[in-house]
């Protein structure tokens, strides 16, 4: 039905198959040699022959999908190579509302992982190294680079900035039609500056207020910890707040929106973006806003602190290592994130998206790690206990590295 153009009428309304550019009119899609994916959590996808990826949203809303919008301009738009290339979706139109998305047709993308199985095994290793010299690293406070890089190894730091180029990548491409409404930069002015510091402070109440709740269920050795982010309310807020007090000159784009390790990946030679929904708690209207460039930034830099603690608590990790190695994760996760953002900034020099003030650029970056961490607590306090503690130390780190 895609791929042929087809129309199927229905009695209230009709399914339109859109096709790529791409896409010839006498392709065929081999529904016979189809298979179901597992392990997808929000939709459901079909893998066809190897060649085609489809998506079947489970969640139908009226109007543009963020995600079949961006992938399409990316593949007939902007030329970017690093997502599956837009291959066609499935339209339920009906008179009285908006058209509804009901599913996604890409071409497949062969992998030999996601970001994060790639990065959890590269933390793993790195963590078999530190143990391997335990001995000699156990009065070692604050290691010389030479002896952190030589236990990091040189792999993995080369994956991180690819990473960091392809992220560049992405947005230089999502910013590069100005003529087309839906993508064209706008000016992050002081309305939006304001905008975005007010959503960050009602988001901090909430989280905060709910960390109040929950003290009593954390564990003795990690409320005190808690309790020390919640007296920063007020340093949080206040580093929040210093957005009002520029005027960047750095412009919103359009953003992938969810961006984290699980959301790339690896070819074995490069990485492949996957998922332009946003984030599925949000409405539609509100995934498909231009939003500072950083927000991604941030999100991939948050998700190298989730790999390095996630590895700690993997089944193999004895428990008496893991107190020992948490200093040891802290340092890796801020290498990773370095070594990630100094590549994304030499990819996107000079970008309409990128603040030219080095003062501005910091404050962002500061501002939305705060806000990602602050989500982050909210989401782990109702969802997974037991991790809250992964944005906790983040915020410390965060407020200890300004």
């Amino acid at each position: 039905t895609i791929v042929q153009r087809q129309i199927m009428k229905g009695q209230a309304g009709d399914l339109v198959g859109i096709a790529g550019k791409a896409v010839a009119a006498d392709s065929s899609v081999a529904v016979d040699k189809s298979q179901v994916l597992a392990g997808e959590q929000s939709n459901s996808s079909m893998l066809f022959e190897n060649k085609f990826f489809l998506k079947l949203y489970r969640k139908l809303e009226d109007g543009v999908n963020p995600d079949v919008e961006i992938t399409r301009f990316l593949t007939e738009r902007a030329n970017f190579s690093n997502v599956p290339a837009f291959a066609g979706a499935l339209e339920y139109r009906h008179e009285k509302s908006e058209p509804t998305v009901v599913c996604l047709l890409q071409s497949a993308a062969m992998s030999e992982s996601d970001g994060w199985a790639l990065t959890l095994d590269a933390v793993g290793r790195y963590y078999e190294r530190v143990l391997g010299r335990k001995a000699d690293l156990q009065n070692q406070t604050t290691p010389p680079g030479s002896l952190l890089d030589e236990l990091i190894g040189g792999v993995y730091p080369e994956k991180a900035m690819l990473l960091g180029q392809r992220t560049g990548e992405l947005h230089l491409a999502l910013a590069s039609n100005s003529d087309d409404r839906a993508f064209a930069p706008e000016p992050f002015n002081a309305m939006a500056q304001r905008s975005v510091y007010q959503s960050m402070r009602a988001s901090l109440r909430r989280a905060f207020t709910l960390l109040e709740k929950k003290l009593s269920d954390l564990s003795d050795a990690f409320r005190e910890e808690a309790k020390q982010v919640l007296a920063a309310e007020q340093e949080i807020l206040g580093r929040e707040k210093r957005l009002l007090d520029r005027r960047s000159n750095a412009s919103k784009i359009r953003i992938h929106g969810d961006y984290h390790l699980g959301q790339v990946l690896y070819t074995g030679k490069d990485f492949v973006i996957l998922d332009f929904e946003g984030e599925p708690a949000r409405a539609l209207g509100e995934r498909k806003l231009k939003r500072s460039a950083l927000r991604d930034v941030t999100g991939m830099m948050r998700s190298f602190q989730y790999a390095a603690y996630s590895a700690l608590w993997q089944p193999a990790m004895r428990t008496e290592d893991v107190p020992f190695l948490e200093r040891w994760a802290d340092l890796w996760y801020r290498q990773m994130s370095s070594v990630f953002l100094q590549s994304y900034l030499k990819t996107a020099a000079g970008a309409i998206f990128i603040p030219q003030n080095p003062d501005d650029l910091q404050i962002m970056l500061q501002a939305y790690l705060l806000d990602k961490a602050v989500y982050e607590i909210g989401y782990e306090l109702n969802h997974r206990p037991d991790w809250v503690v992964i944005p906790v130390r983040g915020i410390k780190h965060i407020l200890k590295s300004a």
